[in-house]
């Protein structure tokens, strides 16, 4: 399918596409390595509206155009004039804290497919999706010690979660790239595949996902949510009310019936 610049016409370095249940966004700069400038991280909301209103999108993946990069981190080109005043430093933060906010509490399963550079603004993107799938030959790491930025608590505490404080310490203090093979053992990674085999690889465990059923998997997501908040700020009665529709859905008279009719389901996200 053809893929679709941002509908707000902000930019064209961001696109996306719908192919069956999947819908795709591409970060698409990719004679920077796919840098993040100001206007992409505008962008990526928009994007997750489009795709959170389309009943037959199932599951999102995130890609980076071109063999060489996912997202090799923010466009650094643009900080002088972006992010040098505190005035223009808190403009730029809001906008990256909200689409990574947006990306996050997304209600439909993301998944980051890495195909290369995955560094800073990379990181903070493909630790805001669900999962996190990366070729063999992918690098990660957070620079920012090297550039003499602060790095914010939201993004900070999501790492934290994700690979544990040690090896958040490791990844800020060295400020240094870990291979593929590295990110995978600190947890940072899903999984690890061949180069020429990750797309396939992507699309196929996207659909294996899209073919679940939606209230489940969405209830799942919420739920995982709301435990990694502080015991205090947890919603369990919203996720109670999620569990209780799952199991008055025509969803679950299809998932009963196909189990005892040896079939595969067809749920309809109702």
């Amino acid at each position: 399918m053809e893929a679709k610049a941002t509908t707000n016409a902000i930019t064209d370095k961001m696109l996306w596409e719908k192919d069956g249940a999947i819908g795709w966004m591409t970060f698409n700069q990719p004679e920077r390595h796919n840098a993040v400038s100001y206007e992409m991280w505008q962008a990526i909301p928009d994007i997750l509206n489009e795709f959170e209103q389309d009943n037959e999108i199932r599951v999102v993946v995130l890609k980076g155009a071109g063999e060489r990069a996912f997202i090799s981190g923010a466009d650094i080109s643009q900080f002088e004039k972006n992010r040098s005043s505190e005035e223009s430093t808190a403009i730029y933060n809001a906008a990256t804290e909200k689409a990574t906010k947006t990306l996050e509490v997304f209600p439909k399963p993301t998944i980051a497919m890495i195909n290369g550079y995955c560094i800073g603004g990379g990181c903070s993107v493909a630790i805001s999706c669900d999962l996190r799938i990366a070729a063999d030959f992918s690098t990660f790491g957070v620079p920012a010690a090297k550039l003499g930025l602060g790095y914010g608590y939201g993004g900070v505490k999501k790492l934290i979660d994700l690979v544990g404080p040690s090896h958040t310490k490791e990844i800020f203090y060295t400020a240094r790239q870990f291979s593929a093979e590295e990110a995978q053992l600190m947890g940072l990674v899903n999984r690890v595949v061949p180069k020429e085999q990750l797309e396939s690889y992507v699309r196929e465990y996207a659909g294996t996902i899209g073919g679940n059923a939606p209230m489940t998997i969405s209830t799942l997501k919420a739920t995982v949510a709301e435990a990694m908040k502080d015991a205090d700020k947890r919603d369990l009665e919203k996720i109670s009310k999620m569990i209780t529709a799952c199991f008055a859905s025509e969803d679950y008279k299809e998932g009963r019936a196909a189990f005892m009719e040896k079939r595969k389901p067809n749920f309809q996200n109702r």
